[in-house]
């Protein structure tokens, strides 16, 4: 069985990437950055702490 655990969006505003995420354990949440990688790890570091619980 498939459970969705969140829902990531990626966009390119300008010069910025814009990670918006939302789960049932964190809520909703935005990271943004000019640098695609360091915005990329914002959002891994965020989601191996929320779901390290689980």
């Amino acid at each position: 069985m498939e459970e969705v655990l969140c829902n990531v969006e990626l966009v390119k505003e300008n010069n910025d990437f814009v990670i918006k995420i939302q789960s049932d354990l964190g809520g909703v949440r935005e990271y943004r950055s000019t640098s695609f990688e360091e915005v990329l790890e914002q959002l891994v570091q965020d989601l191996q702490e929320e779901f390290e619980t689980l």
